[in-house]
């Protein structure tokens, strides 16, 4: 399968196409902002406690404070915390890190109150971004991800991906990486590590290491709150965790952008690094790939898919709702279950695509059309659960209910993507009420001799409706031709679908645009 990644970058944001076969996948918009990001790393304040939750609020700079659970502080919270508290009162970390003790852990049924106090500076690491109303979701258990492994800070748990299923490259990963991971730190072996060079993983894991180390130098500031590490921007942290052999090209209208990709692809897979390049069209690069046009057609209420079937997606703060209508491909078969069944197949294609697309997350309720053979329900909840195998956010998909109702939880990090499709009508401007047709002529008119009478313009274009057009130039003496006799000028009609039926553009004889002031 090909892919493509296509990035448009402009003063006030980037945005991330990913491209399957030339067909959009996944969009992301990534505000160019102070806004904290999954990911980033905090030096924070406790600002409340709730026990009735068993949580606390805590301030990271941001407009809403941040929620961390008490099962979020993470096992090793006693370790994180004394080094917190100590680099504060003036500690070097890189004389205290390797010397910290981790065998103490945190109780799975303590409470927060008895751990935490209002005040209190706290280490944290954005787990999920901040929601309609509720602010970011939060951390202690830090972890810095890389390409091919995540490094665990005060911890000393090593795991291999299960995907690595070759007993003897477990054998050789284990060995490596006992022999290059310092004291006081954990390691998650990812799938890409597998058949790396040691070399390879070894500077992996120093840059990690550093990431993590150049954090210690801001907290002896004692600046609170504070954000410690950025997290790679949204281009990057795409390709960290997409990128293998079926990419094809990276197309990006930033020059500055594009280095910072090179050198990130020469770091983690020095092989693609060729596949990145830099657009310099004059058609915008969303446009040059019709990225735009999927983008036009893929998100609003209704959308439609083949054959006349459509899917209609609601959102609401506690749910997502898809409805599957068949439309007019119900009248394309005779039977009844058939149908049914093929359009719920090709429903649940466009599905799987429109959760990723507009990254969908928390719970999604389907309304398949309705099956009578439970064969056919169980074939459809395998087929989503093939489909949905290829989703990198953790979900879980339900058989249909007697009522036929599928439901999916996706992990939710960041607000659903929602790009607005419609506009106020531009004759009414959204007020419901256009003037009368009858005055439509005498409006035109009016117009024509503003221009030609008191702007001197004498050579005159005017773009309108094809209906309006034909009125204007039916019988004879037309309308137009009256017109120009009685005002003495050249004006020449030019009918338009995109035109508004109520409204007209005029322009002079060089086709430049007239405004009626």
């Amino acid at each position: 399968m090909e892919k493509d990644i296509i990035i448009d970058v402009t003063s006030t944001e980037v945005s991330i196409a990913l491209l399957e076969n030339k067909r959009l996948i996944e969009l992301n918009k990534e505000q160019i902002n102070d806004r904290c990001a999954v990911g980033d790393m905090y030096l924070g304040r406790v600002r409340k406690l709730m026990p009735s939750l068993n949580a606390a609020f805590v301030d990271i700079g941001q407009e809403k404070d941040a929620f961390v659970h008490y099962l979020d502080l993470g096992l090793n919270f006693v370790a994180i915390d004394y080094f917190t508290q100590q680099i504060l009162s003036k500690k070097r970390g890189a004389a205290l890190y390797p010397s910290i003790k981790l065998g103490h852990v945190l109780e799975k049924e303590g409470k927060i109150a008895d751990i935490l106090k209002p005040g209190r500076p706290i280490l944290v690491q954005v787990v999920k971004e901040p929601i309609s109303t509720k602010g970011a979701r939060l951390t202690s258990d830090i972890s810095f991800a890389g390409r091919n492994m995540v490094l665990l800070p005060f911890s000393q748990r090593i795991h291999l991906s299960s995907k690595i299923v070759s007993k003897e490259e477990r054998k050789r990963l284990e060995r490596l990486i006992y022999s290059i991971l310092p004291s006081n730190y954990g390691l998650i072996v990812r799938t890409a590590a597998e058949g790396k060079r040691a070399a390879v993983l070894d500077a992996e894991l120093r840059g990690l290491i550093k990431k993590w180390e150049d954090a210690w130098g801001k907290m002896e500031q004692n600046i609170i709150p504070q954000r410690l590490v950025s997290e790679n921007n949204r281009a990057t942290t795409i390709l960290r965790d997409l990128l293998n052999d079926t990419f094809s090209s990276i197309h990006i209208n930033d020059e500055a952008l594009c280095d910072e990709v090179s050198d990130y692809i020469a770091t983690i897979a020095p092989e693609k690094e060729k596949i990145v390049k830099l657009y310099k069209g004059n058609t915008p690069i969303f446009e040059h790939f019709e990225v735009a046009k999927q983008i036009r057609s893929s998100f609003g209420r209704i959308f439609p898919m083949r054959h006349g079937a459509y899917l209609v997606i609601e959102h609401t703060e506690a749910l997502h709702v898809i409805d599957v209508n068949s439309g007019i491909r119900s009248k394309m078969a005779t039977d009844q279950e058939g149908n049914a069944n093929e359009v719920n197949r090709m429903a649940a294609e466009e599905i799987v695509r429109q959760l990723r697309l507009r990254d969908m997350g928390g719970i999604i309720v389907i309304d398949f059309i309705d099956m009578d053979a439970s064969d056919n329900r169980a074939k459809l909840f395998r087929y989503m659960q093939e489909l949905m195998s290829n989703d990198r956010a953790k979900h879980t998909v339900l058989p249909l209910s007697k009522f036929g109702l599928m439901q999916i939880t996706r992990q939710r990090v960041r607000p659903a993507m929602e790009i607005n499709t419609s506009e106020n009508c531009p004759a009414c401007q959204g007020t419901g009420k256009v003037a009368a047709t009858v005055n439509l002529s005498d409006s035109i008119e009016n117009q024509l001799v503003y221009y030609v009478k008191e702007k001197g313009i004498r050579h005159l274009k005017l773009e309108l409706h094809p209906y309006v057009s034909a009125f204007l130039t039916k019988g004879f003496p037309s309308l137009l031709l009256r017109w120009k006799y009685k005002y003495n000028c050249r004006l020449k009609l030019i009918p338009s679908n995109s035109c508004p039926m109520l409204q007209v553009k005029w322009s002079d004889q060089n086709g430049v645009c007239l405004d009626i002031l």
